[in-house]
């Protein structure tokens, strides 16, 4: 019961062992995660010392609220559930956060616009964000990521990270984080 927002998926371990690796620096950062689901790449951060507040549906804030409470002796940072709704006001989610984590959050057509601006209102110039999916060929899939990266690459620069640079374990060759920044406006002083 719950359906997608229930279960842990593979995308998101391996980005909450990417995170493990020390790679960027957490400690007392200010850290979103959307589409949290049940907030487990969240609450890595949170382990690691980052300031974080997963976010997600209300209808998924009891799970993240019962998660928060069943790792609170493991974390080291702070750790918050908050609904957030793509594409609506996110003035109480200001100033930008350090870093925006994502786990397999492109797999809904629908949500993609709503997301893309939801990424735009949230980031700054120095905001990091961390999308790790996996490449799915089923279906129309494969055209909901190419359109999602087409659309990104409007405002944000993309930079894939390297599999050996994942964690040794928990990696695979079809699973993907791409490092993604605010494009810098050009010809402003």
């Amino acid at each position: 019961a719950g359906g997608v927002g229930c279960v842990v998926w593979d995308a998101a371990l391996v980005l909450a062992k990417f995170l493990e690796t020390g790679v960027c620096p957490l400690a007392r950062r200010h850290v979103l995660e959307l589409g949290a689901g049940t907030g487990a790449v969240g609450i890595m951060a949170a382990t690691l010392g980052a300031n974080v507040t997963v976010t997600d549906l209300e209808e998924l804030q009891e799970l993240l609220m019962v998660n928060i409470e069943n790792n609170k002796h493991l974390v080291t940072g702070s750790v918050r559930a908050k609904v957030l709704k793509w594409g609506e006001d996110v003035t109480e989610f200001q100033p930008p956060p350090d870093y925006i984590l994502m786990a397999d959050c492109i797999y809904y057509e629908e949500s993609l616009e709503p997301l893309l601006k939801t990424l735009k209102d949230l980031t700054g110039p120095d905001t990091c964000v961390l999308c790790c999916y996996e490449q799915r060929t089923m279906g129309k899939n494969p055209e909901i990521e190419r359109r999602y990266f087409e659309l990104l690459q409007r405002d944000f620069e993309l930079e894939k990270i390297p599999l050996e640079k994942h964690d040794e374990e928990y990696r695979s060759e079809d699973i993907h984080i791409v490092n993604i920044h605010r494009k810098q406006a050009v010809g402003s002083f």
